[in-house]
């Protein structure tokens, strides 16, 4: 399993996991979101759940449950500026397609 923050998600998750007692690292993974069937989701981990993945970088660690695996595996995050805000940006090779609005992504059956 492989994740790679880029520079300024890792500094992003350095800061939320630092402000957060007890955070081990972030969690990232899918849900069933959108018009292409999956969705992001990078929250704060708390604990270790079975079936994790965890990888780490420069410190920090990221949880990845089971069933994200092979549809993450391989994922750039960034954090990059959108208009007026800031917001995590991912570079999936899994991604087959994604919808229109870039809020969720389809993988092929392999990766599911």
């Amino acid at each position: 399993m492989a994740i790679h923050l880029a520079p300024a998600a890792l500094e992003r998750a350095r800061r939320f996991v630092a402000s957060t007692p007890g955070a081990l690292g972030i969690r990232f993974g899918v849900t069933r979101t959108g018009c292409s069937g999956w969705g992001y989701v990078v929250d704060l981990a708390h604990e270790e759940r079975p079936g994790d993945a965890v990888t780490e970088q420069a410190g920090i660690r990221v949880y990845v449950d089971a069933v994200s695996q092979p549809m993450v595996d391989g994922t750039e995050i960034d954090f990059a500026p959108k208009g007026l805000n800031h917001e995590f940006v991912f570079r999936n090779p899994n991604a087959a397609a994604e919808c229109g609005c870039g809020e969720s992504f389809t993988v092929d059956d392999a990766h599911r």
